[in-house]
């Protein structure tokens, strides 16, 4: 070999050895640099010349995709940090080029990882890997409200609630410590609730989110109470429903910190509620059965409330951690309810008292785990809990006094799954099963978040 000539470029050597493997005739390498005799001489090399393109571009593809296996296999072996270290795909072709004994790899071990789709190297693969989960953990983040960097996000939500409480109501005395005096009364609530929800989410910036959720609520409920008439085996029956906007609430998603080595990205969520839904109180009622000295035995609403009439504010703190392949999260937060006036805040329908409502704060707090299957689906697994104090009413010229029974403890296990059905809408179904009788009996729920 003649040293001051150039080496022929690794492209052409690739090449070259892909001819030979493939059994190239022989003819082609001694044939003359001549013109062929004839047209059907010329059609066929053609041929023959086309064959062996679609033979070579064939084994290149074939070697880029076995080398991005066994790239992908030594980087789950040797981990990301001699994945990190390894030498670059330039340096690897120099050190291959640079020993004589050895003949380079054709194709693929420099070519970058978006060409054709395939890695080249540990490094690209294990990148490869992480893009295609990067979505799912987009959409995760999105609904613990821990996502900065999308600019706005139209979410249409659709939640359906179902409650079912019994209450057994005894009206007299024990005789003897065994025999039971008086009136046995059986009281049933069954509420369906279905609740439409508009958000907006505002990216400020990549630490700001603006929030507003803008609800319609239509709700049916029906009471049953047995003991009509005095008769154990009597029931009575009513049914009311209302429908209307509900309580608007405006909000701010603030980080804090970064994820970052153990620590959990961390978010402050702070919001206010308004009470522009239809207020529980003042609403007429309808008097079905009294007793003969003109007591009110049952008496319903007529019509069910769409808000809770008072003013809240909430304070709270979210954290998600990625895990590969999990993603763990989970939230903790106060909500302060203000005191407000009402014309009537008897539930008497035979009186009209006005005065001041104080529900109680409540504290919630709540952690899950959600995996990311694929750069498409997740399925989040979380309990929630929320404990809510005893309101307290005031009647004008008489002090602040305890509502027994208005208390709460709300716990939820739920069960969602996300799909991102293409790269601006993503699809969410929620699954909610009350673990407490204060909580639903059950929830279910479909959102549908609009990335613009």
């Amino acid at each position: 070999m003649d040293p001051d000539r150039p080496a022929p470029p690794p492209l052409a050597r690739a090449i070259a050895l892909v001819l030979l493997a493939t059994g190239a005739p022989a003819a082609l390498a001694q044939q003359a640099p001549s013109a062929p005799a004839s047209e059907a001489e010329l059609r066929q090399l053609a041929e023959q010349l086309a064959a062996l393109k679609n033979s070579y571009a064939h084994e290149v593809r074939r070697l880029r995709e076995l080398d991005m296996q066994v790239q992908a296999l030594q980087a789950r072996l040797t981990g990301r940090v001699q994945a990190a270290t390894a030498p670059s795909p330039a340096v690897a072709q120099a050190q291959a080029e640079a020993n004589a004994e050895a003949v380079p790899e054709p194709a693929a071990t420099g070519a970058p990882a978006g060409d054709g789709g395939y890695a080249s190297t540990a490094a690209e693969a294990e990148q490869a890997r992480e893009r295609e989960v990067a979505r799912s953990v987009a959409d995760v983040k999105q609904q613990t409200r821990t996502l900065f960097d999308q600019r706005l996000v139209i979410e249409n939500g659709l939640t359906y609630n179902r409650y079912d409480r019994k209450q057994l109501s005894l009206n007299g005395f024990l005789a003897l410590d065994a025999i039971f005096l008086g009136n046995i009364a059986i009281e049933n609530v069954e509420s369906d609730t279905l609740n439409y929800n508009l958000g907006l989410r505002w990216g400020v910036s990549p630490r700001l989110t603006l929030n507003l959720d803008v609800p319609y609520v239509a709700r049916k409920t029906i009471y049953q109470k047995g003991g009509a008439g005095g008769s154990a085996a009597a029931i009575a029956q009513e049914e009311t429903s209302g429908h209307g906007l509900g309580d608007v609430t405006a909000s701010a998603n603030i980080k804090l910190l970064p994820e970052r080595g153990w620590r959990p990205e961390t978010v402050l969520n702070v919001g206010v509620t308004a009470p522009t839904g239809r207020e529980p109180y003042g609403i007429p009622w309808n008097v079905l059965e009294r007793d003969d000295d003109d007591f009110i035995r049952f008496a319903v609403p007529e019509e069910q409330p769409t808000g809770n009439g008072t003013w809240q504010a909430s304070v709270g703190l979210s954290a998600v951690k990625t895990s590969d392949p999990a993603i763990l999260f989970g939230n903790i937060g106060y909500t302060y309810s203000f005191e407000s006036s009402f014309d009537d805040i008897d539930n008497n329908p035979d009186t009209v008292n006005p005065g001041k409502v104080k529900l109680g704060d409540s504290f919630y707090f709540g952690a899950g785990v959600a995996f990311a299957f694929n750069e498409r689906t997740s399925l989040s697994i979380s309990l929630s809990d929320r404990l809510s104090a005893r309101a307290r009413t005031r009647y004008e010229g008489a002090p602040w006094a305890k509502v027994i029974g208005s208390d709460g403890n709300a716990a939820m296990f739920n069960l969602g799954v996300t799909y991102a059905m293409n790269p601006h809408a993503t699809m969410v179904g929620l699954l909610g099963i009350g673990l407490t009788p204060d909580a639903p009996d059950f929830s279910l729920g479909l959102k549908i978040p609009y990335t613009l």
